[in-house]
């Protein structure tokens, strides 16, 4: 197959025209990866984390955060230094469901989450104010919303997380919440594919199996992530359940019968899939890192997820590096993955 000239968009030195660079192996390796670190300030480590490891994006966790100021101040000095180094835009992503799961704390705005979001106006208005405070400090993505349904006879895990039981109203509050964010210039992420709100054990801790009939999985799970690709969303998360009905082998996070056959081939999605953080137990405990980005780069997989530093790191950069160069097919796979980055990244990111 020919080859891709994966190419990126800069800033030209007048600092207005926008010129094509030709992306470097170390810089299609880094791209693919987002990742979390510990400081709340542009540090000799992040500095090495954005220069040496070319990443494509940023996690920010409340560690990274001390106050307004503080963290719109991380951010631009964040970007500022990938664009001397001849980088693209970083993304940069934050959890902000509201309720239980917000990182960001008072005096940003504090919703109660989406399982009390009851209608299109509040959804709106959650959209709306969140993009507005994320877009403020330097944030552009925003891991929500959450596409997850809770069925009643469950006791979810995702209860207090989804926007309820009825797959026809999480489709619509949802799409509702990706309209609100990515129109106002945040990309929203739909998750946790493909439906995480039948599972009672949390994937921080286990590795949960889920034993549910495809026809089941399709008529109410899939509801909501249908929804979300026809909303154009920015990215979709994978969740870290194995799908037994689906693959019994591997979870839906490093499948490739889930991301490649169900998600992109069937629903037909084709932006950015990113895996939920591999740091979690469920995957952590259970798989070698080296097995892992391999399952992800056959999969068809765009963005695995490191949420915290440490030498996995570097790994699984130099896994990424070496994969690439295995194969004429592993580069083509390389480069697709990463023209999706880069595309979604001239969708929404302007220096």
């Amino acid at each position: 197959m020919k080859s891709l000239k994966v190419t990126h968009l800069a800033l030209a030195a007048n600092g207005n025209d926008m010129t094509k660079r030709p992306l470097s192996d170390r810089q299609m390796a880094g791209q693919r990866l987002m990742v979390g670190f510990n400081g709340t300030t542009l540090d000799a480590r992040m500095k090495s984390i954005i220069g040496d490891l070319k990443i494509g994006g940023i996690v920010l966790f409340s560690r990274n955060i001390v106050d307004p100021g503080q963290l719109k101040t991380l951010c631009c000095a964040c970007q500022e230094y990938a664009q001397s180094c001849g980088q693209p835009p970083l993304i940069v992503a934050i959890d902000q469901e509201g309720g239980t799961v917000a990182r960001l704390k008072p005096p940003f705005t504090q919703f109660k989450g989406m399982a009390h979001t009851g209608n299109r106006k509040a959804a709106d208005r959650f959209a709306g104010v969140t993009a507005a405070e994320l877009s403020g400090v330097g944030i552009n993505m925003n891991f929500a919303p959450v596409m997850d349904v809770a069925p009643i006879d469950v006791d979810s895990i995702m209860r207090d997380r989804a926007f309820g039981h009825d797959p026809q109203r999480v489709a619509a509050l949802g799409t509702v919440v990706i309209n609100g964010l990515q129109s106002r210039n945040i990309m929203a992420v739909a998750k946790h594919f493909p439906g995480i709100g039948r599972t009672t054990l949390d994937s921080h801790f286990n590795l949960p199996d889920l034993d549910t009939d495809y026809e089941v999985l399709t008529d109410s799970d899939l509801v909501p992530f249908r929804a979300s690709v026809r909303a154009n969303v920015a990215g979709i998360m994978l969740s870290h359940i194995r799908y037994l009905s689906l693959d019994a082998q591997w979870p839906a996070s490093i499948s490739r019968k889930i991301a490649g056959d169900l998600l992109r081939d069937q629903l037909g999605y084709a932006g950015v899939v990113m895996t939920d953080d591999l740091d979690m137990a469920a995957i952590k405990e259970n798989f070698p890192l080296n097995s892992v980005m391999d399952n992800i780069m056959d999969a068809g997989i765009d963005m695995p997820l490191i949420c915290h530093d440490s030498p996995d790191l570097e790994s699984a950069f130099n896994h990424l590096l070496r994969r690439m160069n295995h194969s004429k097919a592993s580069r083509r796979a390389a480069e697709v993955s990463v023209n999706r980055i880069l595309t979604l990244k001239k969708r929404f990111l302007k220096r």
